[in-house]
């Protein structure tokens, strides 16, 4: 499972990915806010480790835009700070759990750990529509158990239609959720779009992508 970690303090953020590689987690490191949201548009990760008080910002703000964009992957907050309301805050914010320094790697392990067991989490869920399932924690996508291998950009596109099933996405929601900060031409959703359903169509895979124009896509059972 692959981890993004946020953390400016180089040392820290050593032996932090030390200790989750040793826990054979994968692990990506950035040190401000700005960074991270670059990765978190481009990449896809299982979850997050942010300490609190960042060079560009405060990990609080970053987290709530997390949240209102309706990203559920589990976030771990790390802080100096270890006053109640700052705990508070940081759960409110979005945070799933609140981790006070100096700590062990040990204890940070074991709370990823668990986060990433919770129920209720997408992540190691499997969601089912028509033929086509999709594991959110392995990001494959089967249609009648058979595996449908897709390019890295078709994949995202279909995570974020099948996570958003019955509600229309935006093809800006899209475009940010494929390429981030890039700049693509501008038929590249429409292009995912078309391989996709020309894929579920040759599969009978029992399920389809709606346009809705000057809106967005939805996706939905036959």
């Amino acid at each position: 499972m692959r981890i993004l970690v946020v953390e400016d303090e180089r040392r820290i953020a050593q032996q932090i990915e030390k200790a989750l590689v040793a826990a054979a987690f994968s692990v990506d490191q950035c040190g401000c806010v700005e960074d991270a949201q670059m990765l978190m548009k481009s990449e896809m990760f299982d979850a997050l480790i942010a300490d609190r008080m960042l060079p560009d910002g405060d990990a609080i703000e970053f987290v709530s835009s997390i949240r209102k964009e309706g990203n559920d992957l589990p976030i771990l907050m790390l802080t100096a700070r270890d006053a109640i309301e700052d705990r508070i805050d940081g759960l409110e914010a979005g945070a799933d759990d609140y981790l006070i320094k100096p700590f062990a790697m040990s204890e940070l392990v074991a709370r990823m750990r668990a986060l990433l067991r919770r129920p209720g989490s997408v992540f190691g869920k499997t969601e089912t529509v028509g033929s086509l399932s999709y594991n959110f924690k392995s990001r494959t996508a089967t249609v009648n158990a058979v595996a449908l291998p897709l390019p890295r950009h078709e994949l995202l596109v279909l995570e974020s239609l099948i996570s958003n099933r019955g509600h229309v996405v935006t093809k800006d929601d899209l475009l940010n959720k494929v390429y981030g900060l890039e700049i693509p031409e501008s038929n590249t959703i429409p292009v995912h779009v078309h391989n996709l359903r020309r894929k579920f169509k040759q599969l009978d895979a029992g399920l389809e992508i709606h346009t809705y124009r000057g809106l967005g896509y939805m996706l939905d059972s036959l």
